[in-house]
């Protein structure tokens, strides 16, 4: 194996799901960064030999090279309890969030310098009392950051939400001009230096149908997202909207967009899921780290059956290495 200056770490996800077996379809020599599994290594070693896959594991050591055979290197952390394909035990939440901690804290002390992550079951968790409402938020707590920014890609599309998961009902009053102007600094900051976007252009969304129909449908276009907007716009930002979201997505309209920020989930992942997905990559932006992740859930009907689909967490472990590149070469000199 290459001698990488990179290391990428990735956490396997729920161990019930699909993560432990989409991690046997990673050659580690098809990336220019040294890649670490961290997880139970004899969960995705038994996942591998049901596949029938041809995955070599090594453990791996910070304070030793990646080894030269091309195996996958495993940061063993053990299953709390046996764990049965397709069946999820609320006793391996706590390994779930164990692996997440260890990633990102081994990125903040800058071990690693990004971190992928397979998907998790947030219902397990929750039953097992620990309040997560997703990888985004759980993360940016970990980081100590107040205001994280989920954005998805596929492709060209990009993403942004300014909520993200929340019930449908509680959107509207989660909305606020500092909430959204907090975002598209965020947002316009991470674009230029992890994606080496120059000046992006931000199509933002109406709340409502129509954008509100000039107040006919709604108020919080003319009282909460057009001031945000303006006042952006006036601190040098290249920003537009809102923009009714039925029309934003057309092609003629995202010719000229770098990113479209949707105002909740619902809003714009499924367009976005629709043009990519299995392509489409998940990123956090906002945090002092590099978090990438897949674009789908654990999927338990399929865990252990070989018929999962790796090319959503292949996609995002090239993300993260792009990125990484990306804040190397913009980074401001110190």
């Amino acid at each position: 194996m290459p001698r990488h200056n990179l290391i990428i770490a990735i956490t396997s996800g729920e161990p019930a799901g699909i993560g432990p077996d989409i991690i046997n379809d990673i050659d580690p020599n098809a990336f220019s960064a040294r890649l670490v599994i961290i997880g139970d290594r004899e969960l995705i070693a038994s996942r591998c030999r049901a596949q029938n896959a041809s995955s070599e594991f090594v453990e791996y050591r910070s304070d030793r090279d990646p080894p030269e055979s091309g195996a996958l290197e495993i940061l063993h952390i053990p299953l709390s309890e046996p764990c049965e394909a397709g069946v999820p035990n609320t006793a391996n939440a706590s390994y779930v969030l164990e692996m997440l901690k260890r990633a990102c804290d081994g990125c903040v002390k800058q071990e690693f310098d990004a971190m992928v992550t397979a998907p998790v079951q947030k219902d397990v968790i929750n039953r097992a009392g620990t309040a997560f409402s997703g990888h985004t938020e759980f993360l940016a707590n970990l980081c100590g950051e107040a205001k994280p920014v989920m954005l998805l890609t596929a492709d060209q599309l990009r993403v942004a939400l300014v909520t993200t998961h929340l019930p449908l009902r509680q959107v509207p009053a989660a909305i606020s001009t500092e909430l959204i102007m907090q975002i598209l600094e965020i947002l316009n900051r991470d674009l230029e230096l992890k994606f080496g976007l120059r000046h992006p252009h931000i199509k933002v969304c109406g709340l409502n149908p129509h954008a509100g129909e000039s107040g006919y449908l709604g108020r919080e276009e003319i009282e909460l997202i057009s001031p945000a907007i303006e006042k952006m716009q006036h601190r040098g930002l290249n920003i537009s909207g809102p923009y009714p979201a039925d029309t934003v997505f057309t092609q003629q309209n995202l010719i000229d967009a770098d990113v479209v920020l949707a105002m909740y989930h619902d809003q714009g992942l499924p367009v976005l899921k629709h043009a990519g997905f299995h392509r489409a990559v998940n990123t956090t932006l906002g945090l002092p780290i590099i978090r990438t992740s897949v674009d789908h859930g654990t999927a338990l009907d399929l865990a252990g059956s070989s018929n999962a689909d790796a090319g959503s967490l292949l996609s995002a472990i090239s993300s993260a290495i792009l990125q990484v590149e990306c804040v190397r070469k913009n980074a401001p000199s110190s």
